[in-house]
């Protein structure tokens, strides 16, 4: 014996009670324009071309200098990578017959981000244009067991002034609330929970 046919508005009724998860979108902050400059520490690739001699790479010193072929030495810290190529670029025009310079960042070590507290690894690790704080949570090894996720706080300075920010890593993750983007000395702080 056939059925009758389940009336149409029935059939939305039941298709807005399912108990599948519920998709939304939030509205993600837009990532902070960050000082995309060389400083101490960084690593970067100096690539010429046809020319495998003057090719390398180099780590810039604490006086933010380095010593590169032909040319000596060369103050890259504040420059963008593209400056310090057009830099040695001329330099290089003095031995090289229409050089062509690339520079490649490697590691922005000069620019990083601490994560302390409630963590399985702390520490301070470099960051990367742009870095959110689940990625920088992540790079720590995760929360540990006793990780007060609701409560998690961001120190930031800007000049002579800081600023503490808290977040909910809780809602973060569950997709209720926007990632928080971070910016170069940020320091992330988890706290223990309270029994």
């Amino acid at each position: 014996m056939r059925r009758p046919p389940t009336p149409l508005p029935l059939l939305l009724a039941l298709a807005g009670c399912a108990t599948g998860p519920t998709m939304h979108t939030l509205a993600a902050p837009r990532p902070p324009a960050v000082d995309a400059t060389l400083g101490v520490g960084d690593v970067f690739d100096v690539r010429v071309f046809e020319e495998p001699d003057l090719s390398a790479t180099y780590r810039v010193g604490s006086e933010g200098t380095i010593d590169y072929p032909l040319v000596g030495r060369v103050q890259v810290a504040g420059r963008l990578p593209g400056e310090v190529a057009m830099l040695i670029e001329r330099e290089l025009r003095k031995y090289v017959h229409a050089p062509q310079v690339s520079v490649l960042v490697r590691e922005m070590n000069s620019k990083r981000v601490t994560v302390y507290g409630q963590v399985q690894r702390p520490g301070t690790f470099p960051y990367t244009d742009p870095m959110t704080i689940s990625q920088a949570i992540s790079l720590a090894g995760g929360f540990t067991a006793m990780a007060l996720r609701e409560s998690v706080r961001i120190a930031r300075s800007d000049h002579d002034r800081q600023e503490i920010i808290e977040l909910n890593l809780r809602q973060i993750a569950e997709g209720r609330a926007p990632n928080a983007y971070l910016s170069p000395g940020d320091e992330i702080y988890v706290p223990e929970r309270a029994f």
